[in-house]
């Protein structure tokens, strides 16, 4: 990537913006390929999620990612750039587009303010192929045409756009200028005057396949040897006497669970892929990697006594540390297998959410130079915590025994900066949402000395935090 000495702030006008596009078509001619012009600016703070939403398109893609309890959020909408990609090599193939993207990116302004410059918004599928019909590929990685991002008190508001050879360039300032101007100053749009139905929807709702009998085939395959862990999901269709909105439904989400990734992922077609996930994939930030072992789930008490009863019985519970267990050595040894050493504590920790309670252990890494955060992706994908162990043997039999495309639920979704940072969390508590129709998903790791009925109990306590967002 390029980044040019100007500042978009400093004698900002229409002609001079023009006059520096007209250098970036310039450059496009001399390549003889569109350049993309990336142009950062920290603005006044600004709620990432409201100018999402007052932006809201169904007709247009967008990302959204947030952390509350840290003050981070990213936002973007439409695309610059876009690529898809399937297979066993998706990972690599989006890291390949990537690179050539960044090898023809010109940037300037803010570009290295936290949240600053391109960003690379991303969603891999669980499976490696995506089923005709699914709303999304089974990895698709964009630039948005308009991102919004805060980090503690800075936001950045950055512009991206395609500069073709060629290109007539007063549409484009016009573009640039107006976009940027309305973030300097933004104005929330709440969807007109006229007056909002404020009643909770009535739903029905029907559920995808029997789950009870789906973990008793799993567990006779378990007592037959063909693995010792596997991931099972439920899935269930709910229909709503109106249209559901999206974003509304995560505003919902995020402030009930401050401490999970509040996330949205729109294809363009009208479907958002929507939830509030507590499970980080792969974190690298500064040449550092991060990521966590989370298995082994309880429900929170009525009270501090009873919290904390639960809490030891989790920890003392052979059934879940067992399950935590696959997890965090599934992770280390996949990272082993990459030249990392990891680090870990000896003992997992209680992590608590709204609704339930986790084991959990944090892992790091120091990150070598020729490892990048998209190989430590596809080494981790898909983890024991979703997947299952083996993960070949168990994965080959998730469609099969749960009845239903996973989709983007269990998938990895994220983004990544042109310094090589980025985050990825798993597609947790989570709904796809299409008009008055949501598909709501929850899951369970199934480990010798589990019951169908205690699994059952499990996804519900799960699909709680997700329709509660719905009915609100």
């Amino acid at each position: 990537m390029t980044i040019l000495p100007l500042h978009p702030a400093q004698n900002a006008s229409p002609d001079a913006l023009q006059a520096f596009l007209a250098q970036c078509r310039a450059a496009a001619e001399r390549a003889g390929r569109p350049k993309l012009v990336s142009i950062s600016l920290a603005v006044d703070a600004l709620d990432p999620l409201a100018v999402l939403e007052s932006i809201f398109e169904p007709t247009e893609p967008h990302f959204y990612a947030e952390r509350p309890d840290i003050a981070t959020a990213i936002a973007g909408a439409e695309t610059a750039v876009g690529f898809e990609a399937h297979g066993k090599e998706r990972f690599a193939a989006v890291q390949r587009w990537v690179d050539e993207t960044l090898e023809h990116t010109i940037a300037v302004g803010d570009v290295n303010a936290p949240l600053g410059g391109p960003h690379f918004f991303t969603g891999f599928t669980f499976l490696d192929e995506a089923e005709a019909g699914e709303p999304f590929p089974a990895a698709r990685v964009w630039v948005p045409r308009w991102q919004i991002a805060r980090a503690g008190a800075v936001t950045t508001a950055v512009a991206n756009l395609l500069v073709e050879p060629g290109a007539d360039l007063a549409p484009l300032t016009e573009r640039v200028w107006r976009a940027h101007g309305k973030f300097r100053g933004f104005g929330y749009q709440t969807g007109g005057t006229e007056e909002v139905e404020i009643r909770p929807p009535e739903f029905t709702k029907r559920e995808a396949g029997d789950y009870r009998a789906a973990v008793a085939r799993a567990l006779e395959r378990i007592k037959a040897g063909e693995f010792s862990k596997i991931v099972l999901a439920r899935a269930q269709d709910f229909s709503a006497d109106r249209p559901l909105h999206p974003l509304r439904v995560l505003n919902g989400l995020r402030q009930k669970f401050p401490d999970c990734y509040a996330f949205s992922m729109a294809n363009g077609r009208g479907q958002s892929f929507i939830g509030a996930s507590p499970e980080q994939l792969v974190r690298v930030s500064k040449g550092v990697l991060e990521t966590a072992a989370l298995a082994g789930t309880t429900r929170r008490g009525a009270g501090a006594s009873e919290d904390a009863a639960l809490a030891a019985a989790l920890l003392a519970s052979d059934k879940d540390r067992r399950e935590h267990q696959f997890v965090l050595e599934s992770i280390t040894g996949r990272l082993a297998q990459l030249g990392l050493a990891p680090k870990f504590p000896a003992r997992p920790e209680i992590r608590r959410l709204a609704n339930v309670q986790h084991l959990q252990t944090a892992v790091s890494a120091e990150l070598p130079a020729n490892v990048r955060l998209l190989d430590a992706l596809a080494q981790l994908y898909p983890t024991p915590a979703v997947g299952g162990t083996p993960q070949a043997a168990a994965v080959a039999r998730i469609r099969e025994l749960e009845g239903f495309p996973r989709g983007l639920y269990a998938g990895a979704l994220g983004w990544m900066n042109a310094r090589g940072g980025g985050e990825f969390f798993v597609g947790l508590r989570s709904a796809l949402v299409d008009g008055a129709t949501a598909r709501v998903y929850a899951g369970a790791g199934i480990v010798e000395g589990s019951t169908p009925e205690k699994e059952f109990a499990e996804t519900e306590l799960k699909f709680k935090a997700m329709l509660d967002a719905l009915r609100s």
